[in-house]
């Protein structure tokens, strides 16, 4: 098995170093009140952003949780705001469905009222002899 030779020239990196230095770079640009992103840290360290995402998710879930952004936060309160709405909606449809039987009940008493009306007018023009009720159960 053949080593490549490394020229003097070119930066020996590790998976150690590099992580230190994406750590040291985090925490750079949090005490210097700097924008950061995944990219801003790694334009800073020298690495792509690519990099951050593919070999060192942890770095990328550290940045997310920093600025706000996790992934699984976002999925938490995406889903409480969901559960919310759908109870609200709940509330709704039942108050709907309250509110539409209340109706049905105010047409059916507005109506016989239009009846009774009918009838008053008719008796008090003379058009419509008035007979006696029979006693009866009360109603309401």
């Amino acid at each position: 098995m053949t080593r490549k030779a490394v020229s003097p020239d070119s930066p020996v990196r590790s998976r150690s170093k590099t992580l230190a230095a994406l750590n040291k770079v985090v925490d750079d640009l949090i005490a210097g009140d700097e924008k950061l992103s995944i990219t801003s840290v790694a334009r800073a360290a020298g690495v792509t952003p690519g990099l951050i995402h593919n070999t060192y998710p942890g770095v990328a879930e550290r940045i997310r949780n920093l600025v706000g952004k996790s992934v699984r936060a976002q999925r938490d309160s995406k889903h409480l705001a969901l559960m919310s709405e759908k109870e609200k909606n709940r509330a709704l449809r039942a108050e709907n469905d309250q509110l539409l039987a209340e109706v049905a009940r105010l047409a059916s008493v507005n109506q016989k009222l239009i009846f009774e009306m009918i009838q008053l007018k008719a008796v008090a023009n003379g058009k419509v002899a008035a007979l006696p009720l029979k006693p009866g159960p009360t109603r309401p």
